[in-house]
């Protein structure tokens, strides 16, 4: 049985859940002191964080998932002062030897943070950015949901009346979503025909309000983004959707990222050794953000086109030699240098 000594420091790991966080508490040598389940509620937080505290000063709290199952016990326990980090789950090989289970899930996180080798800061989720956060989601959303509404209007169209099919022939996708919410199916949906022409009207209805709801939540966006992050709008080739995406993943507290090498990684634009041979060559890390990867990718496929600057970069790499893909990836982390230097004073 191990000893508690009064001020012995003891780490702390969460293996999150939706309804029950498994909580497991090592001291400094890895040797297990206890773990305990506790409600996601706010009283189940309490809890918990009292419960930690009983085996000694609490040097650092490891949570899985302090982005989603995590994310309010996360800002419970900086609430009352624990220092916590985010811990990754345990890779497919421990859990073939150890096995899986909730308990054995939080044993690893601790000694994961006991270790040091989980060292990450969670983003910070109670500021500007997180208000883009979530604006962003909904427009996301609203713009799937529209494009899935107008491909299926075009299949109904293209399968249904000649009549119909014709009268839409032609148009644009502003034109068809205003003709086709205007259609007078008639009496009788039995009728194919009838029943196509109410179907198609209720989408084109669908996709009215939709553009409605997209135009106000881009409203609020272009709002927020200019307030964060003004300085990046202003530099060539990025957008709001773009910025907001970078300010996303930087999240609301951008002194997290130590570097802009960091910031690399976690964008997944950090060049790699990819040599083999004769060959000498780098790629980009496949790890990282991958939403904040595509927005990278959009401001240098937009710079390619329109930026002079970049343009006349280009064409010299071209000349010496290096490939288009290449070329890309030499940008998206230029790119993401740049972007690093303009968005980490613009939260700070």
């Amino acid at each position: 049985m191990t000893v508690i000594v009064e001020g012995t420091r003891v780490y702390v790991g969460v293996d999150t859940h939706a309804d029950v966080h498994h909580v497991a508490v090592v001291d400094e040598l890895g040797r297990g002191l206890g773990d305990h389940g506790f409600p996601t509620t706010p009283t189940g937080y309490r809890t918990l964080s009292a419960w930690c505290q009983q085996f000694g000063v609490v040097a650092v709290a490891g949570v899985e998932g302090t982005s989603s199952y995590g994310a309010a016990l996360t800002c419970h326990l900086r609430g009352v002062g624990m220092t916590v980090v985010e811990v990754d789950r345990p890779d497919r090989k421990s859990r073939r030897l150890q096995g899986k289970s909730d308990p054995l899930d939080a044993y690893s996180a601790a000694r994961a943070v006991a270790a040091g080798r989980a060292t990450g800061v969670p983003k910070g989720k109670d500021g500007l950015v997180e208000s883009i956060c979530c604006l962003h989601v909904a427009r996301r959303s609203a713009i799937k949901a529209r494009t899935q509404a107008i491909n299926q209007i075009r299949g109904l169209l293209v399968s249904g009346p000649v009549r119909l099919r014709e009268q839409s022939r032609g148009l644009s996708r502003k034109s068809l979503i205003a003709t086709m919410a205007h259609l007078r199916p008639g009496s009788g949906a039995s009728d194919p025909e009838v029943a196509v022409r109410i179907t198609v009207r209720s989408l084109a209805r669908q996709c009215h309000d939709l553009n409605t709801e997209i135009a106000t939540l881009e409203g609020h966006l272009t709002d927020l983004t200019r307030q964060a992050a003004p300085a990046l709008l202003e530099r060539p080739g990025f957008g709001i959707d773009t910025v907001a995406q970078l300010l996303i993943t930087v999240g609301d507290n951008p002194e997290r990222l130590r570097s802009e090498a960091a910031f690399a990684w976690l964008a997944g634009v950090a060049p790699i050794p990819a040599s083999s041979g004769r060959t000498d060559r780098h790629q980009l890390s496949r790890s990282g953000n991958r939403q904040a990867n595509r927005a990278l990718h959009i401001v240098v496929l937009v710079r390619m086109h329109c930026d002079e600057r970049t343009r006349t970069y280009v064409q010299r790499r071209t000349q010496q030699g290096l490939g288009k893909k290449d070329i890309i990836r030499c940008l998206k982390r230029a790119v993401a240098r740049e972007a690093f230097h303009a968005l980490r004073p613009a939260i700070t």
